[in-house]
């Protein structure tokens, strides 16, 4: 009997696995394809991180407040809890957070007349 491609395989098996649940709320386009942000994010996270504290150097486009600002639920305004943009993905793949010990994991409200 001949073994399987390892293709099927993985395919039956991510078949009995729950896949995390995402959803972006918020519509367009991310700052990378879909593949680049799974696999690099927290680079780009880093980098801007780096940027910012050593050169002080602050961009929007690839700064945590503005991965926040897209990806938290509509619902709760936050990336985090059981279908929250980040919690989902990060305990399908059993990494832990550590990004929102310090910051915020809210989209931030703005404050009535203040400039946007």
């Amino acid at each position: 009997m001949a073994a399987a491609p390892l293709a099927d395989a993985g395919e039956k098996r991510a078949g009995r696995v729950a896949l995390p649940v995402v959803k972006i709320t918020k519509g367009g386009d991310c700052v990378a394809p879909t593949d680049e942000m799974r696999r690099n994010h927290m680079e780009m996270l880093l980098h801007q991180r780096d940027r910012t504290m050593r050169q002080g150097l602050r961009e929007k486009r690839f700064s945590l407040k503005n991965c926040v600002e897209c990806h938290a639920s509509r619902d709760t305004g936050s990336v985090l809890g059981k279908e929250g943009f980040c919690s989902s993905c990060h305990a399908y793949a059993s990494v832990k957070i550590d990004c929102f010990e310090c910051h915020t994991p809210m989209r931030q409200v703005p404050t009535a007349g203040a400039p946007r």
